[in-house]
């Protein structure tokens, strides 16, 4: 999606692309909205398929209520109008019913937030509205009393998600964020406990300050860079590996200075220019490099055969990172091979903390550790390996937890593994 400002119409749809293609909604399912300073809603219409919605399909509605377009607004228009006039602070407002938050709300349970700080900050409080049917004042009132009480997320019972936001993609952002936490949380329980963060460790969230580097030309590997960065940043997004609020990619550039994915910046919209130069306490000018930079720092500067560092949460591996259950990486020789053995931290902060993290970290025996309640932490000699790893990590957690109805897990013999170093001279 770009960071080009965009007509509510243009807006509207792209984030409805977005949430489709994603799996988040249905054809038939889910509605969003968009309010101006006048008081006019932009919503997406009644019965039109969501998978092939286009500008003009949107619907307007002026403060006198008559819509304007060539469809019907929403049947959910009602309860739009009421969470804004309830909470004029909110700008947009995303409906849906992706599967995870589905499977809390025909549950009547609320999901648990704390389970990482960046889903506790991006979602703010959440709550559960009685069921009421679809498209009836009834609902509207019910939604918005609960907004109004002070919920920025509002799960339906037996029906789906309302998430509010300052603007549209505040309001993706929240959204998604809940849906990543809620699929979290249902592969979790598979595993074990659920360890969350106490109040003090989600009260923190350090920035450190940068200075500016000076400006130079771009030479032809820096340009490779950035363009292999914003593209590998993009894939990892697109295969559900990072969510748009969370994960950083990083690429040596020579000695201690390296290239990484700026700071709050929707992870689908990072381009080749916007990645950030980092070279000690300095960074380009005009830019703000990733929270993970420090991180990233100290890796590069302890590990000199590491080429690129990823800081990511994807939803399978993270589910090991917010329970105590062990990973095993000798299931198929794919798993072992490319992983070698995970590390497990406990839960350390990827500022204060990011001396201890990259000392846990080895270039080919430990290439991937997991920090509990934070994420996954992934180096490779390239880009390309970097990212290979991160894909791994993820296909092997997520068949441990699809082969959990099955039974127990066989993994490879101790002969096995032997042959396996053997051949691909691993330590």
């Amino acid at each position: 999606m770009s960071t080009t400002p965009l007509h509510p119409r243009d807006e509207l749809v792209a984030t409805m692309q977005r949430i489709y293609r994603q799996r988040m909604t249905t054809t038939s399912g889910g509605n969003l909205s968009i309010r101006e300073p006048d008081g006019r809603i932009w919503i997406t219409p009644a019965r039109v398929d969501k998978g092939a919605l286009t500008p003009v399909d949107i619907v307007s509605v002026p403060p006198n209520g008559r819509s304007e377009g060539i469809h019907p607004p929403s049947s959910e228009l009602p309860f739009h109008r009421e969470i804004y006039r309830r909470r004029p602070d909110l700008g947009a407002i995303v409906h849906a019913h992706p599967g995870a938050l589905v499977a809390f709300s025909i549950c009547r349970q609320i999901p648990e937030t704390r389970l990482q700080s960046h889903v506790y900050q991006v979602c703010g409080r959440v709550a559960l509205a009685p069921y009421a049917c679809p498209g009836t004042q009834e609902l509207g009132e019910r939604i918005a009393e609960t907004f109004a009480s002070g919920a920025d997320c509002v799960l339906l019972e037996n029906h789906g998600v309302v998430v509010g936001g300052r603007d549209l993609m505040d309001a993706f952002q929240r959204f998604e964020t809940l849906e990543f936490a809620a699929f979290t949380l249902l592969r979790a329980a598979m595993l074990g406990p659920l360890q969350v963060l106490p109040p003090e460790s989600l009260a923190v969230d350090t920035m450190p300050t940068y200075g500016e580097l000076p400006a130079r030309a771009t030479d032809v590997r820096e340009t490779g860079l950035r363009t292999s960065l914003s593209a590998f940043v993009h894939r990892a997004y697109r295969h559900r590996l990072l969510i748009s609020t969370a994960g950083a990619f990083s690429a040596r550039l020579e000695g201690d200075e390296f290239l990484i994915t700026p700071r709050r910046r929707d992870r689908l919209s990072v381009r080749p220019e916007g990645i950030v130069r980092v070279r000690g306490e300095a960074c380009s000018a005009g830019q703000q490099p990733s929270r993970a930079a420090r991180l990233h720092a100290e890796i590069y500067a302890r590990h000199p055969s590491v080429g690129a560092v990823v800081s990511a949460q994807p939803a399978h591996a993270t589910a090991y990172c917010v329970t105590d259950a062990p990973l095993n990486t000798h299931t198929i020789p794919e798993s072992y091979v490319v992983l070698n053995e995970v590390g497990r931290l406990p839960f350390l902060r990827i500022v204060e903390d990011a001396a201890a993290i990259a000392a846990a970290l080895s270039p080919v025996k430990t290439p991937v550790v997991l920090v509990a309640n934070e994420g996954a932490v992934v180096v490779g000699r390239t880009l390309l390996e970097a990212f290979d790893r991160l894909e791994v990590l993820e296909a092997t957690t997520e068949a441990i937890l699809l082969a959990k109805p099955l039974g127990a897990v066989s993994p490879m013999p101790a002969a096995a593994i032997a042959e396996l170093r053997r051949v691909f001279n691993l330590p």
